[in-house]
This record gives C-alpha cells, structure tokens and sequence, in this order.
C-alpha cells in the first residue's frame, strides 16, 4: 500500500520552512488546546511534496494518531471528482454542458421557479428556460438544500426530507425524482446556490453510461489515477485506517458521531459529499489537475477542458450573491466559481492571502484543498470535525503564503 511521502526539502522548491514551522506549532496547539482532534497537512510544489505533516489523534477513545494512511470522509471535496467524471462523458459527447438536463432525467421537463409566498401558500410558475447541465455543475440550477432555512424554498425541501443530500433511504435516481418535484430558488442560471446539485451530476453519469456511478469512478477515474483507497464506503481492510468522525458540542469540545454509513455499499452514492479517501489519492487527484488532465502519461481530460472547469463562470463573485461562508470559509469576497470548484478571481478581496487562478473547495467534515497554478503549488488538509467552521483554512492559507514569500 502507497503512502503519501514528502520527497523533497522546502528549500529546494522554494518555501520557507520557518513559516511551514509556524503551520506545523499553530495545528498543533489546536490539537493541543482540545479544538481539533488530529490532522495532516501536505503542501507540493512543482509536483513534489515538500512538507507532509500529521498530528493528534485519528481516533482519540482508542488513542490511534493520524498516519499517512488515514481515511477521511471527504465530504464535499466529492463534488470535484464527480465534476470531471462528467466532463469526460463531455468529452467523449455522451453529455453536452448545455444539454437540458431532461433530456436525460425526464422528471426536470417542466421546471417550476418560486414566486412569492410561504409555507402551503407558496405560489410558482413555469422557468423561462430549461436546466442546463452546465447549471448543475456551476451550483446555478436553482435547486438548494433545505438545512440553510432562509428560504421558503427551503422548507419544502425539509418537508420532503432533504436537509442536506437527499431524502432517507432514497438512491441516486429516487433522489433525483424528489429534486425536480420541488421548486427552483430562481430563474436557472441566473443566481448561485450551493445545492444538491451534484447528486444530479451523479444520476446522469448513470443514465448517460449504463453504469452505477460507483463502477464508473472506480474503473474511469480512481484505477486510471492510482486512487486506490478511494470510494463510497470502506472494505474490512480500510475501517481499521478510518478517522472517527467528531461534532463540537456545547461545552466547547467535541464528541465522536456516526456520520453517513461507510462500511457498506451504501444506497446512495452521493456525489454532493459521498466519498472517502487517503491524503495520497486526494493529492494523486490534485496532481491530475495541476498538470491540466494528465497524471503518470495517463491522461483524463484535455487541458482545454481543465481550463474551462477551473475558470470562473459567474458574472461576478460569489459574495455579490449573499452567499453565506461555506465549509470554514471566512467569506467569499473575490471568489468565483467553476465547474465543480471555486476560483479565485480577484486576490485582492479575498479574505485569505491567494493567488488569482487559484482553485479548489472543501468539506463538511474539515477537509480542504486549493490548486495555486501561479505558484505551481498544491495544499490539502485532512481532519474530521463538524461543523467545518471550527477550522482555520483562511490561517493555513496565510502561513503558506509566508511561505511562498508572500
């Protein structure tokens, strides 16, 4: 079994270690000071790891530490994968980005968009135009989750049992089939809203293939990388390696909880927080972007395509849209989204030192990545602890950006 290793000296690719050190003292004194569990960190530059750190504890009732072999519940860092999954049907012309998504999922034929009113008395009519497929991956479609609870859309969502994925017991298709008997936010396209979306991203690489989405990622996208420990649930094997999943609670600790079932097939394979993996596939999965869909000469998408999925397709960022910080996140001034990540497009009203290019996202459960093409350089963070807004990603960014000489 391959681990994450660190192959080269900072120095060597141009970071600093005093300030990588000053990363490394501040996560600990987190884990120290009871706010975080455990964590690993790795930063790459040029395509070599230069700083791999891990510290506290994967487990802390059976005292197990993070190693590099963990296994995290990536949570949202899953929309990224099942984005390129379908830009390679895109590519392949199985899914057009401006395809309606009805010509595949019958059931989003006839869209409805909110127009006034709440609770029983809420009143819609019919959208202007269809759901796009390019809608589902930009989070523009008009769809929501009904855990934000600031939107009368959003009760109805509650009241069919999406708080946050889908409803109980529900598969990909059955999911699907609640999403388009409810009532878009707005008109589609014309709005962000972080949402569902990506389970319908699930659902029409099913249809589109022929496939269950799980063997699809797994023989097109995880064997092609090298992504061997990536996947909707564990083996017997892996549930050893699994980090144990913790909530804060209200004395200002945090305590383990179940979290969605892992350790068999689940019967929803969710593309909007699904997956689990090692802190080496997810870097594997960094690479292959950085390098613009191409990972040890096998290559997955043009880097056209990379280039498109990593561009901004919003007309402006996402802070003009009200949004609300996402997964740890201290706002979202100057950022833009993509297809499936968010961009950066203007460094200078961020809220985190980053470049302009930049690109990433996160998880609920406290992971996060950013892809820096400017400075060649990719970051994650591995750590199990909701709510994500415990977490400090916008610190990490400013230590490695010290580090760069920022």
């Amino acid at each position: 079994m391959d681990q994450l290793q660190q192959e080269v000296d900072p120095v060597e690719v141009g970071l600093d270690p005093v300030a990588l050190d000053r990363l490394d003292r501040f996560y600990a004194r987190r884990v120290d000071d009871g706010l975080l569990p455990g964590y690993l960190i790795s930063v790459a530059r040029h395509g070599r790891v230069a700083h791999l750190t891990s510290y506290g504890l994967r487990d802390r009732e059976a005292n197990v530490p993070v190693t590099a072999d963990t296994v995290w519940r990536l949570y949202s860092m899953t929309k990224p994968v099942a984005s390129v999954a379908a830009l390679m049907l895109h590519e392949e012309g199985l899914l057009d980005l401006d395809d309606p998504v009805s010509r595949h999922l019958p059931a989003f034929a006839d869209p409805q968009v909110y127009e006034s009113g709440t609770g029983d008395d809420i009143r819609t009519r019919p959208a202007e135009g269809p759901v796009l497929v390019r809608h589902l991956l930009t989070h523009t479609a008009g769809l929501t989750i009904g855990a934000y609870r600031t939107h009368p859309v959003d009760s109805l969502y509650l009241a069919a049992g999406v708080e946050v994925s889908a409803p109980k017991d529900a598969d990909l298709a059955e999911a699907c089939e609640v999403y388009a008997g409810l009532p878009l936010q707005f008109e589609p396209g014309t709005e962000w809203n972080y949402s569902v979306a990506t389970n319908v991203v699930g659902r029409l690489i099913e249809v589109v293939t022929g496939r269950p989405l799980d063997e699809f990622l797994s023989e097109r996208v995880f064997a092609p990388l090298g992504m061997t420990d990536t996947g909707f649930w564990v083996s017997d094997e892996q549930a050893n390696r699994l980090a144990v999943l913790y909530q804060e609670n209200e004395d200002g600790g945090f305590a383990p909880i179940p979290g969605p079932p892992v350790h068999e097939r689940p019967r929803l394979l969710s593309c909007v927080g699904g997956l689990v993996g090692t802190a080496r596939d997810y870097h594997r999965f960094m690479e292959f972007l950085r390098r613009r869909g191409e990972l040890d000469g096998v290559r997955l998408l043009s880097p056209e395509t990379v280039d498109t999925m990593t561009a901004s397709h919003l007309p402006t960022d996402l802070h003009a849209f009200g949004s609300k910080p996402i997964h740890g996140q201290p706002g979202n001034a100057g950022l833009g989204f993509g297809l499936g990540v968010s961009v950066v497009v203007d460094a200078d009203r961020t809220e985190s030192p980053e470049s302009e290019g930049s690109y990433g996202w996160s998880g609920a459960g406290g992971t996060t990545f950013w892809i820096d093409p400017r400075n060649d350089l990719t970051v994650q963070l591995m750590t199990q602890l909701r709510p994500a807004g415990m977490l400090s990603f916008h610190e990490l960014k400013g230590f490695v950006s010290e580090a760069l000489g920022g």
